[in-house]
């Protein structure tokens, strides 16, 4: 089995409605996104997937939160914009690509809001 990953990131500000500290106001991240992708049958080229095409695919999700405020965003409107729901949000948004109804498999979507924080998320098998 052959693991790739690639990584993207973005810049956007959020708020998390309800919670008890300062996070409830208005704050930005430096967003840092990983996406893991898995299979064991390789192409005529010798590649599992294309890293080109997986970064844009990635890029993809994430320029379209770029330098947004996140709770104002269609997908957001009724769910805080935790990284716990932008971690889902993001994977089920990739995991609809034709890529995954084939050779790879969408293992993970990870989530750093900071150097020190993170979510991952990945379905259950």
């Amino acid at each position: 089995m052959f693991e790739l990953v690639v990584n993207g990131a973005f810049e956007a500000a959020h708020r998390l409605v309800d919670y008890p500290g300062k996070c409830n106001r208005l704050h930005g991240h430096s967003w840092t996104v990983e996406m893991s992708v898995s299979g064991d049958k390789l192409d005529n080229i010798g590649m599992v997937a294309d890293f080109k095409v997986l970064k844009s695919m990635l890029m993809e999700v994430l320029d379209a939160m770029d330098h947004q405020y996140l709770n104002e965003l269609p997908q957001f409107k009724e769910l805080n914009p935790t990284a716990e729901h932008l971690a889902k949000y993001i994977y089920e948004t990739i995991e609809a690509n034709d890529l995954f109804k084939t050779n790879c498999k969408l293992n993970y979507i990870k989530v750093w809001e900071s150097p020190k924080a993170a979510v991952i998320y990945r379905k259950d098998a």
